[in-house]
């Protein structure tokens, strides 16, 4: 029998769930590819290590941009890699697969990604949006009569939605979040010190002293080396987490006013349930030093980060495969 499983295809990372088992892939969105013949030297964790390491032959490509396919063959391929490697295919049967979309993708890009998951070895291709998932995945009862707000942030997209009675009421994606963190880190460093570095060291950055709040009380440091944008040469510095969140002040502010966008247009009977019950943070970004205290001052409303919030819409798109095939009224789509 072939093994129903729930996919997470983020910009950053894909996770996989399979029923029963859990969470059991979580390997970078990343394939190499040999320019010279087209073919894929490595996928996921082994191609995550060639970023900014490859010779000029191969390229280490990012088929997922912003939460949605830019590349179509090459997500196919990786995805094919991925359930391969996990042994999920009955003898006759293939597994049914839910993934994960943005709120905001066009027909056509959903398209794109039921296409590539059936191509990649699926049988029954169920879609759902990332926040709804999200939700689930957190442990929220979507389906009850009152609001739950999520905002899920990624590497691609911050999605920001009010759930009720299992449907979206309001919802933002934004194409910001954790990879344009990276950015704007790497931009900082450069005006700011002179120095270049990749997108591994901005990462490492973010995750070792980033915060979406300065506090002159705690201030966390790290040496970071890169090449020095004057002369050429490799060169050491040491920054410190407020610098952190002067470079990513208006990424984090962005999400705020996203979130504040949503809670604007919803019904006041919603809004009173989330003053009561509080916003649910999931996702890479959650894991940003203070980001709850940030969103819960701005909005007024508390601010609860989920458990495992690098889990939740793998897990959440697993739990909710299980209970569509169960009972297939609660598909609202």
């Amino acid at each position: 029998m072939a093994k129903d499983i729930g996919i997470d295809l983020g910009t950053a990372n894909v996770l996989i769930y399979v029923a029963g088992k859990g969470i059991v892939l979580n390997e970078p969105s990343v394939v190499a590819i040999d320019t010279r013949t087209g073919k894929a030297l490595a996928v996921g964790t082994e191609a995550y290590r060639m970023v900014g390491r490859t010779p000029s032959n191969i390229r280490a490509i990012r088929p997922l941009k912003d939460g949605v396919i830019s590349d179509f063959d090459i997500t196919e391929e990786m995805l094919t890699y991925f359930i391969n490697k996990l042994d999920v295919k009955g003898f006759m049967s293939k597994p049914k697969i839910m993934i994960c979309a943005p709120t905001n993708v066009t027909e056509i890009e959903r398209n794109a990604i039921v296409q590539a998951a059936e191509k990649a070895g699926g049988g029954q291709v169920y879609l759902e949006e990332e926040p709804k998932v999200a939700a689930v995945g957190a442990g929220m009862d979507i389906f009850q009569p009152r609001g739950n707000m999520i905002i899920d942030m990624g590497g691609g997209t911050s999605d920001i939605a009010v759930i009720s009675l299992g449907d979206i009421v309001a919802s933002k994606s934004i194409r910001i979040a954790g990879d344009k963190m990276n950015t704007e880190i790497v931009t900082y460093i450069k005006q700011k010190h002179g120095l270049i570095i990749g997108e591994h060291t901005a990462e490492k950055i973010k995750i070792e002293i980033g915060t979406a709040k300065k506090d002159d009380k705690d201030v966390k440091k790290l040496e970071v080396r890169g090449r020095d944008a004057v002369s050429g040469m490799p060169r050491a510095i040491t920054i410190d987490s407020n610098e952190v969140a002067d470079a990513i002040a208006d990424t984090v502010q962005l999400i705020v006013d996203g979130a504040k966008e949503v809670l604007e247009i919803i019904p006041p009977e919603l809004a009173s349930d989330i003053v009561d019950r509080g916003i649910m943070l999931t996702g890479g970004g959650a894991l940003l030093r203070n980001i709850d205290q940030v969103i819960a001052d701005a909005l007024t409303v508390p601010v609860i980060i989920s458990e495992n919030p690098l889990d939740n819409v793998a897990k959440g798109a697993g739990v909710l495969l299980e209970q569509y095939i169960k009972n297939p009224k609660l598909k609202t789509k």
